[in-house]
């Protein structure tokens, strides 16, 4: 990894830790059900699951999925909402950030990454979404849902942000070895151009 990738990832994770308090409340009663069920539904081994909340932040979504009774473990590089989901949640979450994780391989059923990979740099998203594919089970599903756009990079809030288009999205991720199941834009019932979330469901080939 080079020295700027890893001074954007120190700068985007020093600002959620600085705003960890108001993003927790800003956004613990956002509506994410459409894709909890996305990955849910597309795992095709018997509950409950385990599944890897990729960039947890303060343990909302960890609460949900051991509240359905599958195993949580949340992962983020933000020291304060790591202990923040762990007081949320009860889960184990791991002190990792997404440039540099140590995950063992073939240990989870699912990988809900809701708002969590655009932070990756271009260069480096090759490696992280093999990664990915290598923690997953066989057959695994991984879920995310990343703010679109024509695939630009760059600062966005003082954080480190890439937004792909599907077609560029797609390339990455086909790339690393998974196979699409299916890709919505959100949030749903409005026209796409005030859908600026794009959600997609890919499974370990």
């Amino acid at each position: 990894m080079s020295a700027a990738n890893r001074r954007l990832a120190e700068t985007t994770i020093a600002y959620y830790d600085r705003f960890a308090r108001a993003f927790w409340d800003g956004t613990r009663h956002h509506d994410v059900s459409q894709n909890y069920a996305a990955l849910l539904n597309a795992i095709a081994s018997e509950p409950p699951y385990s599944i890897l909340d990729l960039g947890c932040g303060p343990g909302r979504d960890l609460i949900y999925l051991r509240s359905r009774g599958h195993e949580a473990v949340g992962l983020d590089g933000s020291r304060e909402f790591v202990a923040m989901a762990q007081a949320h949640s009860g889960c184990e979450v791991l002190h990792q950030d997404l440039l540099s994780m140590r995950l063992p391989e073939g240990r989870f059923d699912g990988i809900f990454a809701n708002a969590s990979l655009f932070h990756v740099p271009r260069q480096e998203l090759p490696r992280v979404l093999r990664e990915l594919y290598e923690t997953l089970k066989q057959r695994g599903v991984l879920f995310s849902s990343n703010p679109r756009g024509n695939n630009e990079e760059g600062w966005s809030d003082g954080r480190c942000a890439c937004f792909f288009d599907l077609d560029t999205w797609r390339d990455y991720v086909t790339a690393a070895g998974f196979v699409e199941l299916d890709h919505y834009y959100r949030p749903p019932g409005l026209p796409r151009e005030r859908q600026p979330w794009l959600a997609t469901v890919w499974r370990k080939a």
